[in-house]
């Protein structure tokens, strides 16, 4: 829009200047981008569960669920809508149009979860929004809701150091701090943020090369959460570039905000049916499949190289009341 993007507003047949031009009915609007050749990233998705309402991917690390920054093309929600236009006899022709309901960050593998209907994806996106406002409020109400949830979240993570607690609950609330290349602020750990709540168990450690391998509950859906609440208690993910000891990002220097990162943090360059999901590869998992891309100077939160799987998510089907499947 003339702000230095590699992009162009057309209105009406003349370029938009002004971030706040109105738009009046019949106007005639023209979107031009400079094509770009987006980074390489993985493409493949390996399906685990589909039915008329939903589909559970395995998403490989590195592939973004959505567009935003370099990735318009090499993403989770494309991959979906290429799929669906491929089937034409059912998926394109009955209008269905699939699309994630929540997130995994790039670097972050495992188990998706996306709705084909209206319906499904409502539903389901209120599974996830139930979870999160349960968080905070320890009446009794609340923890007989809480067994009753649609919905549970399981990753396996591999985290730097020995954890010596067998079981450990994570309280620590998760907000926000002004950061470089972050418009909307860097999700960190804060008391002043919001309530979060993850549960963590070590599934084995790894005294010779001081690691420890977890699985983790989440019971809220805070952004980068499970990032921000193992580096909080001092075992930050095994190479993770942008979260240190204490859920804080490793490297600010604000008087040096490299001004080539975009707003997005990219780089410019101009029911009762209960549902067991659980992805068979993920019990023998190789974590070293996790790397996307080599580790930046300068880490945003889009940038891999940790090690977390989305393990297993066991769910209520948004739509049917049926006896449920593994």
């Amino acid at each position: 829009m003339g702000f230095g993007y590699a992009l162009q507003i057309i209105i009406n047949g003349e370029v938009v200047k002004e971030p706040y031009t109105m738009l009046r009915a019949g106007s005639e609007l023209v979107y031009h981008r400079l094509p770009w050749r987006e980074p390489d990233a993985p493409y493949l998705l390996q399906v685990l569960h589909e039915d008329d309402d939903m589909i559970a991917l395995n998403k490989p690390s590195g592939l973004q669920v959505l567009p935003g920054g370099l990735f318009q093309q090499r993403t989770v929600l494309m991959q979906l809508q290429w799929r669906a236009s491929k089937d034409s006899t059912t998926l394109a022709s009955q209008g269905s149009h699939p699309v994630p309901v929540h997130r995994l960050g790039r670097g972050t593998s495992g188990i998706l979860l996306c709705a084909k209907t209206k319906v499904a994806k409502t539903s389901l996106a209120a599974y996830f929004a139930d979870g999160t406002s349960l968080i905070g409020n320890n009446s009794n109400t609340n923890i007989e809701q809480r067994k009753k949830r649609k919905i549970s979240k399981i990753y396996r993570a591999l985290v730097n150091g020995i954890l010596n607690q067998d079981k450990i609950i994570i309280k620590q609330p998760i907000g926000t701090m002004r950061y470089p290349g972050v418009a909307k602020g860097l999700y960190v750990a804060s008391p002043s943020g919001k309530q979060a709540l993850s549960k963590v168990e070590v599934l084995e450690r790894d005294a010779q090369r001081n690691h420890t391998l977890v699985q983790v509950e989440i019971e809220s859906g805070r952004p980068h959460q499970i990032r921000i609440h193992l580096s909080f208690i001092g075992h930050p993910l095994l190479g993770d570039p942008l979260y240190d000891i204490g859920g804080q990002p490793k490297c600010f220097d604000s008087e040096h905000e490299d001004e080539s990162f975009a707003k997005d943090g990219y780089r410019f360059i101009q029911n009762s049916y209960v549902i067991f999901l659980s992805n068979p590869e993920s019990y023998n998992f190789d974590f070293t499949s996790c790397r996307g891309y080599e580790r930046p100077a300068k880490p945003v939160p889009g940038d891999c190289g940790y090690y977390l799987h989305a393990h297993q998510l066991v769910l209520s089907h948004p739509t049917k009341n049926e006896v449920g499947i593994q």
